[in-house]
């Protein structure tokens, strides 16, 4: 768990390098997406080339709203909602699979509608779970070694979070969200023994989610063994090329031509390959310089946090955007098999661009209340 050291030059405020970074993250996403989106867009929806990135203007300007809101919000209130919040987020899940309600894309009913609008209620778990995990650990922080009141509660409430989204044909969501968790678990000092317990039941079991489904199976062996350049891998090989093509310098805003006539859907999940072909190699390195900002920033702020529960929170939510960058970028760029990961900031989707500056704005409320420094102390 953490113990609390608290430095005589104790100082609130806001980090505004942190909030600069998030900023830059979301205009560059924009921008992107922009470029990214246009021609799809205008084939899509009856030559209205700007359909997608207006709607995405909107989240994104509603995000940026809940940031600022977030970001001032005080914490004891947030901690208030929690057992809502959960509930909430398991009642969204589950209406995914009521016909009527539940929206389909590529064989796939993980969004339910609002009108003209779609959410993905495994965003909204990215957003809660980690709130929920902070709270109990910070509950429990004196009992964070008894199994039975501290560690299967929130074991009990990530695995139904996992069988839901699952249950959605979300494979890769539901593993995500799972060892973020377990992330969570180890850095708020339950024992090592149950987080390798953890560990060797997901793995051998995600191993066989994997085989329950073709297409997954299929992405595991053209990743391992690619044989056919037009079959399951084009997607990630035009990708590839298109990366490459971008140069040093890239071709600049606006001109990417591989991007978005031969690699599918770029706009959403693989809009890192756009940006890398109009960016180039220098705008790469801004980019992760970017994110290392962001990570740097956020740890810091976790572990200047006033309090268990607030370090904690920051920790999980500067993990999973993190993770999910360089999970996303590692499948474009051919690292790793394909999944269905968006790139935070970027990938188009209000459910996902929503979720990362809410995340951002709890983590700014972190670092402007008064510093102190955690350190980690267990068996």
């Amino acid at each position: 768990m953490f113990t609390l050291e608290t430095p005589a030059d104790s100082r609130g405020g806001y980090d505004h390098v942190f909030v600069i970074s998030v900023l830059l993250l979301t205009g560059a996403g924009l921008v992107t997406l922009w470029t990214a989106s246009s021609v799809f867009a205008g084939k899509i929806f009856g030559g209205d080339s700007l359909y997608i990135i207006l709607r995405q203007g909107v989240f994104a300007a509603a995000g940026l709203v809940v940031f600022f809101v977030l970001s001032r919000v005080k914490i004891e209130i947030i901690r208030r909602l929690i057992p809502v919040l959960v509930v909430f987020s398991v009642f969204l899940c589950a209406l995914t699979f009521i016909p009527g309600i539940s929206m389909e894309k590529n064989g796939a009913a993980r969004w339910i509608r609002f009108g003209a609008y779609s959410f993905q209620p495994s965003e909204l778990v990215k957003l809660v779970l980690p709130l929920y995990l902070a709270h109990i650990f910070d509950k429990k922080k004196e009992k964070i070694d008894v199994f039975v009141s501290a560690v299967l509660p929130p074991t009990i409430v990530t695995v139904i979070f996992f069988i839901l989204i699952y249950a959605q044909n979300n494979f890769s969501d539901a593993f995500f969200i799972a060892v973020n968790a377990l992330l969570v678990f180890c850095i708020s000092g339950v024992r090592l023994r149950y987080f390798v317990s953890a560990v060797a039941v997901l793995l051998p079991v995600s191993f066989l989610l994997v085989l329950t489904k073709e297409y997954r199976l299929l992405r595991v062996m053209t990743f391992l063994w690619p044989t056919d350049p037009m079959g399951a891998d084009y997607q990630v090989r035009a990708s590839i090329l298109t990366i490459n093509s971008g140069g040093f310098w890239g071709k600049g805003i606006g001109q990417s031509s591989r991007s978005v006539f031969t690699v599918p859907e770029v706009h959403s999940d693989f809009i890192f390959s756009a940006f890398s072909e109009e960016a180039g190699f220098i705008g790469v390195v801004i980019f992760y310089a970017l994110v290392a900002l962001f990570a740097a920033r956020g740890y810091r702020a976790s572990l200047r946090a006033a309090d268990n529960f607030s370090a904690i929170l920051s920790f999980g939510y500067v993990t999973m955007i993190i993770s999910q960058t360089l999970l996303n970028t590692a499948v474009v760029s051919g690292a790793i098999p394909a999944t269905g990961v968006p790139l935070p900031f970027f990938s188009a989707g209000g459910s996902s661009l929503a979720t990362s500056l809410a995340a951002a704005g709890f983590i700014a409320n972190v670092s402007r209340r008064p510093s102190a420094v955690f350190v980690r102390s267990g068996k």
